[in-house]
């Protein structure tokens, strides 16, 4: 299992992660997933966290503590995760080699069959 986080994506991630307000948590990390959603099928989840789950893949990009559920974890392999911050576009972009398509939005993405219904963009 790989999550790739770029330089930018980590210095971002820390820093938000300084700034939440359990900053001593000592298993305080990102939880990235995969939930159903978006007008492709798949959207991506990205949230802070102070707990690590039982069946969570762990892992350390830089000083960063990734965790990943077991049933995102096929759908995230070899993710790369950058932060883009630009004028007319900021946040988080995942490239995802196990992506078969994405919508328009880049909120979402197909996997081949594996993929739930879509809803449109909101």
């Amino acid at each position: 299992m790989s999550i790739i986080l770029t330089e930018k994506a980590e210095f971002r991630l820390r820093a938000f992660l300084q700034g939440s307000a359990e900053r001593e948590a000592p298993e305080k990390g990102v939880r990235i997933g995969v939930k159903d959603g978006g007008c492709s099928g798949y959207q991506y989840t990205l949230d802070i966290t102070n707990t690590k789950n039982p069946d969570d893949i762990v892992e350390q990009q830089g000083k960063v503590r990734v965790y990943i559920d077991p049933k995102s974890a096929p759908l995230l392999n070899g993710v790369v995760v950058d932060y883009v911050d630009g004028l007319l576009e900021s946040g988080f972009k995942f490239e995802n080699p196990n992506a078969t398509d994405s919508c328009g939005c880049g909120q979402s993405f197909q996997a081949g069959d594996c993929t739930p219904a879509a809803v449109p963009c909101s």
